[in-house]
């Protein structure tokens, strides 16, 4: 009997993976797609925040994205890529995530983090695993601050992320620093995602809102080049954004497809 789709998801894990960036070290996982081991393709990549919240119920802070079952459901579908799961450093997280200074939450090392993200982790991953390392193919995903930083990356390093996936990004950050970032920077090719649920408040819902306006000002199309949902129920819970996983990735990938070389 053939096993359940989510068992032929391959994991492996980059032990100890040092950041001369942000001078720190972990381990990070990357989940290999269901045909990876049978092909010789090259895969489109998603580099995800709080890693540990993917897939382990071990690790994971308050439930799990079930990303195997998100894996397994997207290539049934034709659609296959690696997902690289980068964790966060606990006490560290809002440091790392935020690109600006917040008077109360302090944070504002997003940059350094961009730089580990690009320099140190995508360097590793394209040398061990068959990648496709140009930007069309490689995108950068997270919720909440993980959104936040996911956003910045995508306007700030237009080299590297071609899509981004912003579940319920912590907008409010920094007196929505982040916000204003977006809307003077320029407009960079490319897919974004973002959602948010109706039970996250009417401040999540309205900064949210007004990024997708901003989205829209700049050219993205709603459909095209940007979706956006707002979740009826949706929570700022892991749960919750596991159930929006599958058609954030879907929009996200379809351009970028797995080849032979």
């Amino acid at each position: 009997m053939s096993p359940p789709p989510s068992a032929v998801i391959g994991r492996r894990v980059l032990r100890g993976v040092w950041s001369p960036q942000r001078d720190n070290e972990r381990d990070i996982d990357v989940f290999l797609p269901p045909s990876y081991t049978r092909t010789r393709r090259r895969y489109p990549v998603v580099y995800m925040q709080d890693g540990q919240n993917l897939a382990d119920p071990h690790r994971a802070f308050a439930g799990t994205w079930r990303l195997s079952d998100a894996m397994s459901q997207l290539a049934l579908s034709g659609i296959e890529a690696i997902v690289v799961g980068v964790p966060n450093m606990g006490e560290e997280r809002l440091r790392e995530y935020s690109p600006f200074f917040d008077a109360r939450h302090g944070g504002g090392d997003g940059d350094a983090y961009l730089a580990f993200l690009e320099r140190t982790v995508k360097p590793l991953v394209d040398k061990r695993f068959r990648t496709k390392p140009e930007r069309a193919s490689t995108g950068i995903f997270g919720s909440s601050m993980g959104a936040l930083i996911s956003l910045y990356a995508f306007f700030r390093a237009p080299e590297t992320f071609g899509f981004a996936g912003a579940m319920s990004p912590a907008l409010w950050f920094a007196g929505r620093a982040t916000l204003s970032y977006i809307e003077r920077d320029g407009t960079p090719a490319g897919r974004l995602y973002v959602d948010v649920g109706s039970d996250e408040g009417a401040g999540t819902l309205r900064d949210a809102a007004g990024l997708v306006r901003i989205l829209e000002r700049k050219g993205y199309r709603r459909g095209e080049t940007l979706l956006y949902s707002e979740v009826q129920g949706g929570r700022h819970q892991e749960e919750h954004w596991a159930g929006r996983l599958v058609p954030a990735l879907k929009f996200l990938l379809a351009d970028a497809k797995p080849t032979s070389r």
